[in-house]
């Protein structure tokens, strides 16, 4: 009896360590798919890009010769829009995820805010287009395709995505700091000051960087708000009109000349990609740097 009994237990130790293996194969494969999928697609850009991307394309203007085309209006106007939806688009967020964590009752008005922001994280991009024409184009006036009204846009954008990102990390504090805190003598808002948001902050940047990494690809509500598609000057103001890269990019795209198709493309789409990049590791540094200081 106790042999049957040890050799029931070694086969179900075997089938158990056999499905591991599956499961952790299956689990490898799947993150091998998108690693693979991306960088065939990096090095597939980057090699048409070769020849184009140089000082000359990333410092002077649009042109009508691939040879002569330049990125770096729609360059300085990305870079200038996604410090905008930063400045804009932290302090709302964090400080809505702040009240609806720390301050508001558990009742029936937080519920249906919670319910609608968690709706409008998943809202197509060109609603959040035709909402920023509507809004701050025909009602407030603040101009067609000026820097303010794509940053007040885009913000509208990544906005539920920061909020519901900072309300996971403001939740993920334990509540025993709170509560020393209290017994420290601490008001409750010197505990959500100094306890809370510093304890949170790491997984805040988290969300706002995947946040930001998204509008800064977002192309559908700029053509909304009638972001030019080519500019050949730097924004000078908030009210100026200015031009982003993916907008320039899609411009090139629709061009016949294969040289502007491929060459000149792939030179737009890698800067756009290094831009990125140098923005999420900037973000990332300081959100490992505060982290450490903190802990």
């Amino acid at each position: 009896m106790a042999a049957e009994t040890q050799t029931e237990g070694t086969d179900f130790g075997e089938v158990s360590r056999w499905k591991d293996r599956i499961f952790e194969s299956v689990t490898l494969a799947a993150a091998l798919f998108g690693i693979v999928t991306l960088a065939v697609l990096l090095v597939y850009v980057t090699i048409d890009a070769v020849g184009w991307l140089d000082l000359q394309f990333l410092t002077s203007p649009p042109h009508p010769l691939p040879e002569e085309a330049g990125i770096f209006p729609a360059l300085v106007g990305s870079i200038v829009l996604m410090v905008l939806i930063a400045l804009i688009t932290f302090p709302l967020g964090v400080g809505a995820a702040v009240y609806l964590e720390e301050y508001a009752s558990d009742g029936r008005l937080t519920q249906f805010i919670q319910l609608n922001i968690a709706n409008l994280a998943g809202v197509p991009s060109v609603v959040y287009g035709l909402l920023g024409l509507g809004l701050f184009v025909q009602l407030i006036n603040f101009g067609y395709g000026t820097l303010l009204v794509a940053g007040f846009t885009v913000s509208l954008l990544i906005l539920p995505i920061v909020i519901i990102s900072a309300q996971e990390a403001i939740r993920s504090v334990p509540d025993s700091l709170r509560e020393a805190s209290y017994g420290m003598g601490a008001t409750k808002r010197q505990t959500i000051r100094n306890v809370v948001l510093p304890r949170s902050l790491p997984g805040i940047m988290t969300g706002t960087i995947l946040a930001l990494g998204r509008a800064i690809g977002e192309t559908a509500p700029l053509i909304m708000i009638g972001v030019p598609t080519t500019v050949f000057g730097v924004p000078n103001g908030l009210f100026a009109k200015f031009s982003a890269m993916p907008m320039q990019i899609y411009t090139w795209s629709s061009y016949p000349d294969t040289a502007f198709q491929y060459g000149v493309v792939s030179a737009g789409v890698v800067t756009l990609l290094v831009v990125l990049l140098s923005i999420n590791s900037i973000a990332i540094l300081i959100r490992n740097k505060y982290q450490t200081v903190r802990s």
